[in-house]
């Protein structure tokens, strides 16, 4: 798929397709996806990488998930976080309060349990293959 192909209408949670806890997050996401909001792409998938790059991120430098609207906007770390419960179902929009505390102050959370996901959570050998019920949220 090329960047030009991605829907317009979806927003599009990058993710670590190796990590336990990016993929436990997934599941949660699609699980409370009613109104059928996102679509998932691994950071690690050739997609994922030309998204990246099309966007202008520095992989080097961030250890997160990225939420992107395409040809809107894109938002790294405990924003991506709080844009993406915003949009679920339930009282998940209720997290959104959280998003008034200074930005430093919630990436400083975020990052500390990036840093830790691996050593907590697990990692996979290799990224999720979806099931076919859920094939058509991943874009590849």
């Amino acid at each position: 798929m090329e960047i030009s192909e991605l829907p317009k209408d979806k927003k599009i949670i990058l993710f670590d397709g190796v990590c336990n806890l990016c993929d436990s997050s997934v599941q949660f996401v699609i699980k409370h996806d009613k109104k059928d909001v996102f679509r998932f792409v691994a950071l690690q998938s050739e997609l994922g990488q030309k998204i990246i790059k099309h966007i202008g991120i520095d992989l080097s430098k961030i250890d997160s998930i990225v939420l992107y609207e395409p040809g809107i906007a894109y938002y790294l770390k405990a924003e991506a976080a709080f844009k993406t419960a915003t949009a679920l179902n339930g009282l998940y929009p209720f997290l959104k309060i959280f998003s008034a505390l200074p930005k430093s102050l919630t990436n400083l959370v975020y990052d500390y349990i990036a840093r830790n996901r691996y050593k907590w959570f697990g990692k996979k050998e290799s990224c999720m293959i979806p099931t076919p019920d859920l094939a058509i949220k991943f874009l590849i």
